[in-house]
């Protein structure tokens, strides 16, 4: 049997229909949290707010529970991480009344990473034609990945004629000849791979793989901040990952292994406190910025031993130097990434923070100092039936997901489909039915 190709590997979704109501599932697979959502998107008037969204979405259902299994955004435990997609899915279908077949899934492992791929055709006739954007696209979509890379996405960002760029509808227009810059998001194939198999366990169809940090940037992101250049940076438990949007278009996604549990594990070693009473202090109480009366508040610290043992008193002060590091260490490893990727010029002005740990008091100021002066805290938009407790920045990627269909017509896997239409007994179903057997 000849290897499989990388883009064999995430399935891709079919464009949702501009005048189609349909109902969608979508799964967040994270390493402290899972959620699942079910949504009806309903077509909608275009309006002078979220102008690309086709579609109204209404959550019917929400599930979430504590992760288990997971570690740094992939699977380590298939058995633990199936029984956990298990309850949140069960419990969003009972919310809404309603069983799903499908969900469209986040990947925050994996170690996410971009890459720019251009290709020109001569037009055969004056104006820009469909045909010359399939060609011109497809001959794009000859590029190879890294070896044991699977890709995400395919993005088209710009459209060049006769050398001159930033043309974002080439169609009609005069030219000799048409070029293309394809953005292309990658991943590594064992974590897509595994994950695949695990939802699949839990006898549930993928219909898309999404960049956690896209799909926080589809929720949270303002028209105004996509077209001027902004950078969405969602602090996970287990990973912290970046997307850079620029001209309303995704330019850069990129992520490092280190989360919010990292800053928990400190403050459980720091404090010799158990991991779970180190996350509530963490949640409670934790900052990155010190105030003149910390040093007077003082915090109880269970002990990590027996029951027997008192607790302890600390100043609040003592959780804040513990906790403040670790955050800067992230936050400038997220600055020398954008410095290496030369996107943190443009959009590294504005940044919009999600993810659980973008609630640490005190982040927003801490990544103005180091970053750059515009930071905010980004909250789902335009999602109606959104429970209170499901509006703030740790549910950005789950809503975005809901918003992916909207935009799943934008990404270029057309040559790619064909040559898995040829048929070798390569094609996605049967890619699961091998794994399944496999794994039993």
């Amino acid at each position: 049997m000849r290897p499989r190709a990388p883009f064999e590997i995430a399935p891709k979704m079919r464009p949702l229909a501009p005048r189609r109501t349909g109902v969608v599932g979508v799964l967040e697979v994270g390493t402290s949290k899972i959620v699942c959502m079910i949504a009806r998107l309903k077509p909608r008037e275009a309006t002078s707010s979220l102008r690309r969204r086709t579609h109204s979405v209404d959550v019917l259902g929400i599930g979430h529970t504590s992760a288990h299994g997971i570690k740094g955004g992939t699977v380590i435990d298939m058995e633990r991480a199936e029984h956990a997609i298990r309850r949140a899915v069960d419990a969003a279908e009972r919310m809404a009344g309603a069983q799903i077949a499908s969900v469209i899934v986040s990947l925050a492992g994996g170690r996410l990473a971009s890459e720019h791929f251009n290709a020109e055709v001569d037009l055969p006739e004056p104006a820009v034609a469909e045909g010359d954007i399939r060609r011109v696209l497809d001959a794009a979509s000859t590029f190879a990945v890294g070896e044991g890379r699977t890709i995400l996405h395919a993005l088209p960002v710009g459209y060049a004629l006769d050398g001159a760029g930033g043309i974002g509808e080439p169609r009609g227009m005069l030219g000799r000849r048409l070029g293309v810059d394809l953005h292309v998001v990658t991943a590594e194939a064992a974590a897509v791979r595994n994950l695949l198999l695990c939802i699949e366990r839990c006898h549930l169809g993928v219909e898309a793989m999404v960049a956690a940090p896209y799909a926080a940037a589809l929720s949270t992101l303002a028209d105004d901040e996509s077209e001027l250049g902004v950078t969405l940076i969602d602090f996970g438990a287990g990973t912290t990952t970046v997307a850079v949007v620029e001209n309303g278009h995704c330019v850069h996604v990129d992520g490092i292994a280190i989360g919010g549990q990292h800053v928990t594990n400190d403050v459980a070693r720091g404090l010799s406190t158990r991991l779970a009473d180190a996350e509530r202090l963490k949640s409670l109480h934790g900052g990155v910025m010190a105030m003149g009366a910390d040093e007077r508040e003082m915090l109880t610290v269970p002990s990590i031993s027996d029951d027997h043992d008192l607790p302890r008193a600390i100043p609040k002060a003592r959780l804040v130097r513990i906790v403040r590091p670790r955050v800067e260490e992230i936050v400038e490893l997220v600055r020398d990434r954008l410095h290496a990727s030369g996107h943190a010029a443009g959009a590294g002005r504005r940044i919009v923070l999600t993810g659980g740990a973008a609630q640490l008091t005190g982040l927003a100021e801490l990544v103005g100092n180091i970053l750059g002066p515009q930071v905010r805290i980004g909250r789902p938009l335009g999602i109606s039936k959104l429970p209170e407790a499901t509006r703030g920045a740790p549910f950005a990627v789950a809503t975005g997901l809901l918003v992916y269909p909207q935009v799943a017509g934008l990404e270029h896997f057309e040559a790619r489909r064909r040559r898995l239409s040829q048929g070798d007994g390569s094609g996605y179903f049967s890619r699961v039915g091998h794994w399944l057997r496999e794994a039993f």
